[in-house]
């Protein structure tokens, strides 16, 4: 028996009465709730159908840009001083047209110029030639001469050697007259080349040549128009006096460069600005000069009489 047993009836009946007045509020509540949730759920699905039948609403449209202002106009630089400028638009018509040689390469066999160099000069192509890929070389070269930069790993020419023979002088450096023997052979065998034959070679090997410059980046440009304006360039080099003064240039560091010969720079800033090209022409001394402009002479006069 417990304690509840032992109280008076109508005790017993109060608290009946209470305990299921307690149980029927508890699950009125949770059904209160459950219903809420319910509720919000049906909400929320019936508003998103309404939404999803609807179409969305079209962006809108973004605002137009104002036009650009009209680009500032620059000189022209001068290609005795400076790189030449943008490439000009495509001509209808070569300006010095190359007459066609009976025997020319396709203009996609750019190995059978290799061929011919070799075949043509002998044991002086293997000296002098950067081979295999002739063709790529001497575009590529002859296009950067009226540059600021003429890269060297591209010259069709291999290298002469040895370092810059300075001598001292009351500025600082200068290059020593000895310094041109370096360039003594090359500009033998240059020199020595027969022009009209030169140029024979040339119209054959011409639609190879035609090819890999607008394949270089010139599509419909005229690889002779171009090799007559850097011909006309390289004669506009000026003639100064020598022995040129120099300057190395300094570079800091913890390592001391290897060659530091090919850091000298020419003092006179007119000359130091000058292309890759006329600076070449102006490294091999008055002399070697001399016959290298009058070998372009009667080069042109050859490709655009």
């Amino acid at each position: 028996m417990t304690d509840r047993d032992l109280r008076p009836p109508q005790q017993r009946a109060r608290e009946d009465k209470a305990a299921h007045i307690g149980t029927t509020k508890w699950l009125l509540i949770v059904l209160g709730i459950a219903a809420l949730a319910y509720g919000g759920w049906w909400a929320r699905e019936h508003w998103a159908a309404q939404n999803r039948s609807q179409p969305s609403a079209a962006p809108a449209p973004l605002a137009t840009p104002a036009a650009p202002a009209a680009p500032v106009e620059l000189p022209a630089p001068s290609l005795a001083t400076a790189e030449p400028a943008e490439v000009p638009a495509t001509p209808a018509q070569p300006q010095h047209p190359l007459a066609p040689a009976a025997q020319a390469l396709a203009a996609d066999d750019a190995p059978s110029l290799d061929r011919m160099a070799r075949e043509w000069l002998g044991a002086c192509a293997l000296q002098f030639l950067v081979m295999p890929g002739l063709a790529h070389h001497l575009v590529a070269t002859i296009d950067n001469l009226p540059r600021g930069h003429a890269a060297p790993r591209l010259w069709p020419l291999s290298p002469v050697g040895g370092k810059l023979q300075t001598q001292p002088s009351a500025q600082g450096l200068q290059i020593a007259a000895a310094n041109s023997a370096r360039y003594d052979a090359v500009v033998a065998f240059v020199t020595g080349l027969d022009p009209a034959t030169v140029v024979q070679w040339y119209r054959q090997a011409y639609p190879v040549l035609q090819q890999t410059y607008e394949e270089l980046g010139y599509p419909g440009q005229y690889f002779n128009d171009r090799l007559v304006a850097v011909i006309d360039h390289l004669l506009q080099t000026p003639q100064p006096q020598e022995p040129l003064d120099i300057r190395l240039v300094q570079v800091q560091g913890q390592v001391a460069p290897q060659q530091p010969w090919l850091r000298y720079e020419f003092a006179d800033p007119d000359l130091q600005a000058r292309s890759a090209g006329q600076k070449i022409l102006l490294r091999l001394g008055s002399a070697h000069r001399a016959a290298m402009m009058a070998y372009l002479q009667a080069l042109r006069a050859q490709i655009a009489p």
